[in-house]
């Protein structure tokens, strides 16, 4: 069955107009003959959203109740059945209520799209799960409600929704979004036009990258070349000199020019050395560019300016910024340089800029320092001066009248046959030893023009001009080769060199790493073959790249096993054997990163699992000990109240009444805690946040606490806060109980609530013993009992609880002394005025939270 698709209305903020644009799509295919259904769409109470929704088949809803409040959600089982083309799900990011299908109803519309089924849905940009820590920066409110970035990104069709911040304030304003009561409050919080600037830059940036992301594909899947200059992207070419950090500064200064603009600094390693390389130089540059925004590329390539545009066009870049040369005037007799061979074949899909800095004229050595293989200019003009040179002497030797002797003319055309050798190498040199040896036989060995030698002296002269020839040609080409292999080396050595680097600076992951490996050798894409064993199935491990996938070794064009059951693919080109060698240190540096993460995993499971088993270890010892106690208690009251021998008096049957019911009320409580516990610990607390009046809730926590033990001080003037009701009353009890439990006789426990700033603060000061301040966060962990508290004083989960549940709340729960002596509690919630209401996950039918209300 094939996989339905995912079309996503993503907003900046509430009121938009997402779920408006929706149920409008809706429309549209219902009227070109599509079954489409409305899955879950919440209008809260907008007339224009709900007359859009007239016309759509609606699947009835799931009712669910949840701490004695009912709730409705989406029917997965319903529209399941139901099997339409299109199902509307509205709010991706929305959490379920507990008792529901999935935790979360981006799970739901997975459901729906492997059966097949197309779903429109909306999101907002502050939900997804990497932009928390931003939003929370810009908002100072950090989403409860996220959904995986990679769920929004697997979106067939991502359309964004947007609207000036003046003009979704004027919706806001004319009451188009909330109820007229929360305008007010929503406009002077959230909706501020810092704020509403902010998100929409952010969704425009997202949904920038994931269009890059598509023209990308697009381009490899199509081959495309050609560069299309959709947004600026800076090519810095560094050459390890100390030049390069102005270049790097300079592309910065260019990129903040255009919108998204974006720098991509890349060192080519050639075997030719044509420049030196620091590589702590280039270490302090990588870190400038990658603290500059930008990235650090490392790419081998013979031909420097061959290797560099073909980077930048590769990256889809439109402009290349180069620095001046550093080689001196007379230097330029042996090429015109890297920038200007740049800027001549960069063609008018290019910008390159030249950029002068300190280093200029200043002298980087001689460019023909051998290195590397022989180019074909070289070739080209090793041949000419190994045959051309020897009928140019001629021509000249015999049309001057100045006779130099035989002597000096074999020195002169052996000079030919060393030049030849020092340009084209070899072949040159020997063509220009054989050749010029029969000029010179012909025109120079008396008898002149013939073939045969008088002098046998001469015929010695020749012989050896001959072998010396041979000679220095034949050890010019060894220091070539030789010259070429140690350069080869260093290329090789400046990678592994950048791989090691990579490892201890902890860029350990398998897919960057073999993003390294395909940019270094050029190639389309690079993965991570593996199996379990000889005959099976091969399955990738890690991949990067756009270039076709590959299911076996066998089907790429460039393999590197990793032992018997592991190979590192390429594809784009067959590389020649000298690289792989660098290819296989890549290919064992891959192996190990991919150990080191699934040995992470298995670390982390079983951090879980030992932590696990100490909660298990201490419930158990808990309940050796603390759960028997009050058991015992009762049975031994049951047991005396049912004894036949003995005849109670009715104190004494009230007595024995109030043990078993005090022994009940301990079991209850010590019961509570553990599932509590067990609740947050699993991660199943979902808060149902409403507005609430603290002195509504604070005096409920203190039923069951002895009388006279307590002093309230809460103000009714308090500004309401958002919490949830009864984890407040839950998590203020325990405190309560706790403090009680250490204070002295006769010194009550203060209970007060203030509110600061967009805070409310409520304290819970004894006068007990007080906790040192090494210790003031151990007491938050679970099953922790500070000094020499009995055995009967519980089994240490009160305070992780009631810091569990005020974190769940979006609060806090932290330690202090208090003056004089003992401990005070201080237990921080959000005023509700200071929180945006689309952060409440839970709210009842009377009040409905903002970010369900996006449109």
């Amino acid at each position: 069955m094939a996989r339905g698709k995912l079309r996503i209305y993503l907003g900046a903020a509430p009121g938009v107009g997402k779920t408006y644009a929706m149920l409008a799509e809706a429309h549209r295919r219902v009227e070109r003959g599509t079954d489409c259904v409305v899955g879950f769409v919440e209008p809260h109470g907008r007339p224009r959203t709900e007359v859009l929704l007239h016309g759509l088949e609606t699947v009835p809803r799931r009712e669910l109740e949840y701490r004695g409040a009912r709730f409705t959600e989406m029917d997965v089982d319903a529209v399941l059945a139901r099997r339409p083309q299109v199902a509307l799900v509205d709010e991706l990011a929305h959490s379920n209520v507990p008792g529901s299908r999935n935790d979360k109803r981006w799970q739901d519309v997975e459901e729906l799209l492997a059966a097949g089924i197309d779903v429109v849905s909306t999101v907002n940009i502050q939900h997804l799960e990497s932009l928390g820590d931003v939003v929370e920066s810009i908002t100072g409110v950090r989403q409860q409600e996220t959904v995986p970035d990679e769920v929004v990104r697997r979106a067939d069709q991502i359309e964004l929704v947007d609207m000036s911040p003046e003009a979704l304030r004027r919706r806001m304003a004319h009451g188009n979004i909330y109820q007229p009561d929360k305008v007010d409050a929503a406009l002077s919080n959230y909706f501020r036009p810092g704020n509403l600037t902010a998100l929409r830059e952010l969704a425009l940036l997202w949904v920038a990258d994931r269009v890059d992301e598509y023209l990308q594909r697009y381009r490899s899947e199509h081959r495309v070349s050609a560069i299309w200059g959709s947004r600026e992207r800076i090519v810095v070419g560094l050459t390890g000199g100390p030049e390069g950090r102005t270049l790097i500064r300079r592309a910065a200064r260019l990129a903040e020019k255009g919108a998204g603009g974006e720098v991509l600094a890349v060192y080519i390693s050639r075997s030719d050395g044509l420049t030196s390389a620091s590589p702590k130089e280039l270490a302090v540059q990588r870190t400038l560019v990658e603290d500059l925004g930008g990235t650090f590329h490392h790419v081998v390539g013979d031909d420097i300016p061959a290797a560099l545009l073909a980077f930048a066009r590769g990256v889809n870049a439109t402009q290349i910024v180069l620095g001046s040369s550093r080689r001196k005037t007379w230097q330029y007799v042996f090429g015109p340089g890297v920038g200007a061979t740049v800027a001549r074949e960069s063609g008018p899909d290019l910008d390159v800029h030249i950029v002068t800095h300190e280093e200029v004229a200043k002298g980087r050595g001689l460019p023909l320092a051998r290195g590397a293989r022989l180019g074909r200019s070289r070739v080209v003009w090793g041949w000419l001066a190994g045959v051309a040179g020897p009928l140019l002497m001629t021509l000249l030797l015999t049309h001057v009248d100045v006779s130099l002797g035989l002597t000096n003319d074999m020195l002169l055309f052996l000079a030919l046959a060393v030049a030849a050798a020092l340009l084209g190498g070899l072949l040159p040199a020997l063509a220009s030893a054989a050749f010029g040896s029969m000029l010179l036989n012909w025109f120079f060995t008396p008898p002149v023009h013939r073939v045969t030698i008088a002098d046998p002296k001469n015929i010695l002269a020749l012989v050896i001009f001959v072998s010396v020839a041979v000679s220095v040609a034949s050890v010019v080409d060894l220091a070539a080769r030789r010259t070429h292999q140690a350069a080869r080396l260093r290329a090789e050595s400046e990678i592994l060199s950048f791989l090691a680097g990579n490892v201890l600076r902890g860029e350990t992951s398998l897919e960057a790493l073999l993003e390294r490996v395909r940019e270094t050798f050029g190639m389309e894409s690079a993965a991570l073959l593996e199996r379990e064993s000889d005959v099976a199935p091969w399955t990738c491990a890690g991949r990067a790249g756009m270039g076709r996938a590959v299911q076996r070794p066998e089907d790429a064009d460039v393999d590197m096993p990793v032992g018997d059951h592991m190979a590192l693919a390429l594809t784009g080109r067959v590389l020649p054997a000298e690289d792989r060698r660098v290819l296989a240190a890549f290919a064992a540096q891959a192996a190990v990163v991919l150990e080191r993460r699934r040995l992470q995993q298995e670390a982390d499971q079983a951090k879980e699992l030992a932590e696990g088993n100490r909660i298990r270890t201490a419930l158990l010892a808990a309940v050796s000990h603390d759960l028997r106690t009050p058991l015992a208690g009762i049975k031994a009251s049951v047991s005396s109240l049912r004894s036949d021998d003995v005849e109670w008096s009715d104190e004494d049957q009230a007595e024995l009444l109030a043990a078993i019911e005090e022994g009940a009320d301990r079991l209850d409580h010590l019961v509570g805690n553990l599932l509590d516990m067990s609740r947050l610990q699993t991660g199943t607390v979902v808060p149902i946040v409403r507005e609430t009046d603290v002195d509504e809730v604070v005096p409920m926590a203190l039923v069951g606490v002895p009388e006279g033990s307590v002093e309230l001080d809460v103000p009714e003037t308090l500004p309401m806060v958002a919490v949830d009701a009864g984890l407040l009353e839950r998590a203020v009890a325990n405190l309560v109980e706790n403090a009680v439990k250490y204070s002295p006789p006769g010194r009550p426990v203060l209970v007060a609530a203030s509110a600061m700033a967009d805070r409310v603060e409520v304290r819970i000061v004894d006068r007990g013993p007080g906790v040192p301040d090494d210790a003031k966060e151990r007491i938050f962990a679970p099953f922790q009992r500070y000094g020499d508290a009995p055995r009967g004083a519980g089994v240490g989960l009160g305070l992780a609880v009631a810091r569990g549940f005020a974190e769940a709340m979006g609060g806090t729960l932290d330690a202090e002394d208090t003056p004089g002596g003992g401990l005070t509690m201080v237990l921080g919630l959000r005023a509700a005025g200071s929180r945006p209401q689309e952060l409440v996950q839970h709210e009842l039918a009377q009040s409905v939270p903002p970010e369900r209300q996006a449109t």
